[in-house]
């Protein structure tokens, strides 16, 4: 076994290029753990969020972070008895719990590996394991979305948004989401149902003018800000908000509270159940990945930077990393508004 590899190393927190292209020893694998050979990873908000600061009590430093891996099995534990050498494999690394996926190399708890879904590259795979996992526990696990039921996904061009919308379709319901009017044609292509230009529309008066005046009966939230906090105003009775991301500042519940609505608040739980039940869809030809970028894991500050003001940059999907090559593919410029 190769005793190092190349990863990318966060020394200190704050912007893009605070990060270094470092030679590291590989861990050693446990009874119950498995050596994975990385050949692709993908960068999520959370990924710049730890980088800039905001997790500063959770992640020492120096750290490699990063929160989606697809690959191939490279050594097994004595005690693995689910996986071989050679398996192709895809998960998400434990949030917080250890090494991330910028690097050549991730050694990881069996219980958390999945196998790589057969019909997908492993670019394709990387793209899914935190949003997929995700959006199955959000929808799932928690809002316990039901068929004919209507949600409105806030952010349906972006990297989770062009997920969930799949999912919720295949699961049943009627889709309606946000995005700019450039991609109305592209989340449609999903299986959105209807879209809001968050741009030129109060999202709060199009989905009663849509809904009849009834409401949705989930909302699923991954920006925040206006969008979380007049959530209730677009409920149905009994309606559900889940969101991804943190309560800012205090938000009054008084609307939730007279619809008996109920709020989730999701920081995904990694583990292999939820990337069975993806795969299952993959390999259905229900979820199809969206790749929006491509870049290797040198220019792993440009992939940061390109995620973080992608919404300007006409980006759509995810941002992945080509661990093994130097695969470059970046979003075509699109039409202004």
């Amino acid at each position: 076994m190769t005793k190092s590899m190349k990863a990318i190393v966060l020394p200190r927190f704050g912007g893009p290029d605070v990060f270094e292209l470092r030679e590291v020893p590989v861990p050693p694998v446990g009874p119950r753990q498995v050596r994975v050979r990385v050949h692709a990873t993908a960068v999520n908000p959370l990924d710049y969020q730890i980088r800039r600061g905001d997790y500063v009590d959770y992640v020492p430093l120096p750290a490699i972070i990063g929160h989606d891996i697809s690959g191939v099995v490279e050594e097994i534990g004595s005690d693995v008895r689910e996986f071989a050498v050679g398996d192709e494999v895809y998960y998400t690394p434990k949030i917080f719990g250890g090494a991330g996926s910028y690097a050549e190399q991730h050694v990881a708890d069996v219980e958390l590996v999945g196998r790589k879904p057969a019909n997908l590259t492993h670019l394709e795979a990387a793209s899914l394991t935190l949003v997929g996992g995700t959006v199955w526990e959000a929808f799932v696990q928690r809002a316990q979305l039901k068929v004919g039921e209507t949600i409105l996904i806030h952010g349906g061009a972006g990297g989770v948004g062009t997920i969930a919308i799949q999912i919720a379709k295949a699961i049943g319901a009627r889709v309606i989401t946000t995005a700019r009017a450039r991609d109305h044609e592209f989340v449609r292509s999903l299986g959105a149902d209807e879209t809001i230009d968050f741009t030129a529309e109060d999202y709060v008066e199009s989905v009663a003018r849509l809904t009849g005046g009834e409401g949705v009966n989930v909302v699923f939230d991954t920006i925040g800000g206006d969008a979380l906090t007049r959530s209730p105003l677009a409920l149905a009775e009994l309606g559900r908000v889940v969101s991804l991301v943190d309560v800012a500042q205090p938000q009054n519940l008084i609307e939730a509270w007279g619809k008996n609505a109920a709020y989730h608040f999701v920081f995904t739980r990694q583990n292999r159940g939820k990337l069975d039940s993806l795969t299952r869809l993959v390999e259905r030809g229900l979820v199809k990945p969206v790749l929006g970028a491509t870049l290797p894991l040198a220019r792993m500050a440009e992939a940061h930077e390109l995620l973080e003001n992608g919404g300007a940059r006409g980006l759509r999907g995810k941002v992945v990393i080509d661990v093994s090559g130097e695969t470059v593919s970046l979003p075509s410029p699109q039409r202004a508004d």
